[in-house]
């Protein structure tokens, strides 16, 4: 990045006196919280408590978005500089505190001079004037251009192509977005739509969330859009997104959400959210996202020929149930990924098990036989391997589906399905919006179960093959075959 006017007078300054003390600050370099998948993701040093993100869509998807990115913070440890994950997106002016303040860019990492140093504890507002491209590689998420508009794709690593911030599940916030489209559009994001003004050609439209969320989950949908509105348990408000085009063919499928929310409230406890719905995208991705509160589907999942309607219906269940599982529990390194992909995976079996006739059980067997396999390709299920740097989403394996699910059925095994039902609903309950471990998952389920689990958790969760399923001994894994293909995020395998 050029030097900035500042810059510039401090280094004339320099070169005219000798007597200038030269600057102690070390050379802008990204930084990370040490996540062992992604190195450079996530910022030490401070606690983000609130995004405001404003967003001017110019109604065309080659042009860049006009962004203004707020974050409230509170520092964790004294600070001279601070470290945002951004990436494709133009900076123009940062402020800190309201004062204006240097900045350059290290790798993916947008790196901040604070005006005065900041003690540890202390409130720090950031100020980030940028633009927020659209165009460029989809491959690795960020916004996804659909056929009238745009739509969001941040997991894993993604959200910084979009606004700057501390992208990392560990440190989730509160957010507001205030979102400004031509008139003829709509604007949904996540959350509950908080205001809407119109202008002379425009309208700007504010959504805030009731609930802490990972940068990973934001939503914001802008298109030629119908906003379908019904009512789940206990009043919740569901909403879906669709192309205004399709409402009434996709009425007979969302339609189901309200009883597939009450199914999901019987397995493990209240919803955790404000609202909820789907946002149905013309477009292709490949899978389909548990953004918060408000699920991204393709297009084709409903109006394709290609999926029997049991297996559409898992695979809302699956999105659905990762509300609970990764979005209002959230994984503190993605290496506890497995928690979020194989528990949502869970529900959708047994949702299938108990609306289409087909067997967990039967799903299980054949998932222990290919699970030797998935763990050569792919590491074991908490300790994946790191994904390729040019496909990001290769981290979303077969090992952390049914691999992980798989996981789950052997502890029903182990401890009974009283004690496992007690778990399920307690760890959603104490963990709600917040991030756990896998450590705290086992610790949890052996206070349950009333005995040390470890050995078993070791073997399940970090062997390169897998154990003996409890219960069930003639049961065996194939020897490990050629490598498996990645698997696209929150996609449920083909049914066969």
């Amino acid at each position: 990045m050029p030097l900035t006017s500042r810059r510039l007078r401090a280094a004339l300054l320099a070169t005219a006196s000798v007597t200038l003390v030269a600057a102690t600050l070390p050379a802008p370099e990204p930084l990370g919280i040490g996540d062992r998948l992604f190195p450079h993701l996530g910022n030490p040093g401070y606690d983000v408590l609130a995004y405001d993100v404003s967003l001017t869509y110019k109604g065309s998807n080659t042009k860049p978005l006009d962004a203004v990115t707020t974050i409230d913070a509170r520092t964790t440890e004294p600070l001279e500089r601070i470290n945002l994950d951004f990436a494709r997106g133009t900076v123009s002016s940062v402020e800190v505190d309201g004062r204006d303040s240097e900045f350059a860019t290290a790798g993916e990492d947008l790196v901040v001079d604070t005006p005065t140093a900041l003690p540890a504890g202390a409130p720090v507002r950031i100020t980030v004037r940028h633009t927020s491209d659209p165009t460029g590689d989809q491959a690795n998420g960020g916004w996804v251009p659909t056929a009238d508009g745009l739509a969001m794709a941040n997991q894993a690593d993604a959200a910084h192509r979009v606004f700057p911030g501390n992208d990392h599940p560990a440190d989730k916030a509160y957010f507001t977005f205030r979102v400004t489209a031509p008139k003829d559009l709509t604007v949904v994001a996540g959350g509950l739509l908080a205001g809407k003004r119109e202008h002379a050609a425009t309208t700007t439209w504010t959504y805030r969330t009731s609930h802490p969320m990972a940068t990973e989950l934001a939503q914001v949908s802008i298109g030629r859009s119908a906003v379908l509105r019904r009512t789940g348990p206990n009043g919740l408000p569901v909403r879906d997104v669709v192309p205004a085009a399709d409402r009434a063919k996709l009425e007979p499928w969302l339609r189901k959400t309200p009883d597939q929310l009450a199914w999901m409230e019987k397995q493990v406890g209240p919803y955790p959210f404000e609202t909820y719905g789907l946002l149905v995208a013309d477009t292709e991705t490949g899978f389909e996202l548990e953004t918060q509160t408000l699920s991204l589907f393709e297009r084709s999942m409903f109006t394709g020929t290609g999926y029997p309607e049991w297996y559409v219906e898992s695979v809302m269940v699956h999105e659905l149930a990762h509300q609970w599982f990764g979005n209002s529990v959230s994984p503190r390194t993605w290496s506890d990924l497995w928690l979020n992909e194989g528990h949502a995976t869970w529900y959708e079996a047994l949702y299938a098990e108990e609306h289409a006739g087909k067997p967990m059980e039967r799903r299980m067997r054949e998932a222990y036989a290919r699970s030797d396999t998935w763990r050569a390709a792919g590491g074991p299920p908490a300790r994946p391997d790191v994904p390729t740097p040019d496909h990001k989403i290769s981290l979303f394996r077969p090992v952390v589906y049914d691999g992980s699910a798989l996981i789950l059925y052997a502890l029903r095994e182990e401890i009974g399905k009283a004690a496992f039902d007690r778990l399920e609903r307690a760890w959603v309950s104490v963990h709600r919006d917040g991030s756990a471990t896998t450590r705290q998952f086992t610790d949890l389920a052996s206070g349950i179960a009333g005995r040390d689990l470890t050995a078993f958790f070791d073997g399940w969760l970090y062997a390169s093959r897998t154990p003996p399923m409890p219960g069930h001994p003639d049961w065996r894994s194939e020897a490990p075959r050629a490598a498996v293909a990645p698997q696209s995020p929150a996609r449920a395998p083909k049914p066969e």
